[in-house]
């Protein structure tokens, strides 16, 4: 290479570097100079739009996302960081929706809301239940029968899918009914948000999930006597071992929109009331973390 070639080339070098040191750093958004964007969001999901519409309501200037078909949507609510996560229905969707929210947004904390069917012939229509466990009620090894022999829900086994990494039907270590608690600091928070709640009480308990609605009560007095079940739904189990592994606090909420095993009817109501609750609690976590 010729001296002058050398020169140019080094003079460039010299000016790209000194465009990329003009070049000021990324500028700080509105919300970082108040330092929101500084502290990791409260995730709040629900499954339907009736589970997520008064949420969305709730938070100041609420940004709109859609990530592979799902929806988010970034707000605030007292001057705190938190985003709405519509999951829709089932236990694929809660899984992946949770993923994507831990993945994307990094919260602090995840809050799985919304109706449920009553296990508990105590609870009735607008009472809520406080998950300090949840349970995926669709994993289970069914009894051994031959053809005609019909089936019956009392021979079958629970089955823990983390436990083994073989076959957990095969593996009698498995067959046990693997539960996901609650965060303690959400619990606490729950807690002190029950006395704002007047549409019914607000009680601790188990809730159940899977991608099936039983509405057979031999099947249900089964669950609630062995497992401890108060409610069954169709997503807080998913969404509480999705944010298991990926090392977030979660806490689910359900409220009753009806209860077979007592005849209370459905009430469509019951959703937005659950969400009123848990907005208390979203500010009873978020008055307890540094700001």
């Amino acid at each position: 290479m010729s001296i002058a070639r050398l020169v140019a080339s080094l003079t460039i070098v010299a000016a790209l570097g000194g465009c990329r040191a003009q070049t000021p750093p990324p500028a700080a958004s509105t919300a970082a100079a108040t330092g929101v964007s500084r502290q990791r969001p409260i995730v709040v999901q629900g499954a339907m739009e009736v589970e997520v519409r008064a949420l969305v309501a709730t938070l100041a200037q609420p940004v709109e996302e859609h990530v592979q078909g799902w929806t988010f949507w970034r707000g605030t609510i007292d001057g705190y960081p938190v985003v709405v996560s519509k999951t829709f229905k089932g236990m694929a969707n809660a899984a992946a929706a949770t993923a994507l929210a831990a993945e994307r947004y990094h919260p602090i904390a995840i809050i799985n809301q919304g109706t449920a069917g009553g296990h508990d012939p105590s609870l009735h229509v607008s009472d809520i239940v406080v998950g300090t466990d949840a349970i995926n009620i669709g994993a289970f090894k069914t009894g051994t029968r031959a053809k005609g022999a019909g089936s019956d829900f009392s021979e079958w086994k629970p089955m823990d899918l983390i436990r083994t990494e073989g076959s957990a039907g095969q593996d009698p270590n498995a067959w046990v009914m693997r539960r996901f608690p609650a965060d303690a600091a959400l619990l606490a928070a729950a807690t002190s948000a029950s006395s704002s709640y007047s549409q019914g009480r607000v009680v601790e308990g188990v809730i159940a999930s899977s991608d099936v609605w039983n509405s057979e009560l031999d099947r249900i007095q089964r669950l609630h006597d062995e497992f401890g079940t108060s409610v069954e739904e169709m997503e807080t189990a998913a969404a509480a071992q999705v944010a298991g592994f990926a090392q977030v606090p979660f806490i689910g909420v359900r409220v009753l929109s009806n209860n077979i095993t007592n005849g209370d009817a459905y009430n469509g109501q019951t959703a937005e009331r659950c969400q009123a609750f848990v907005t208390a609690v979203v500010r009873a976590y978020a008055a307890r973390l540094p700001r």
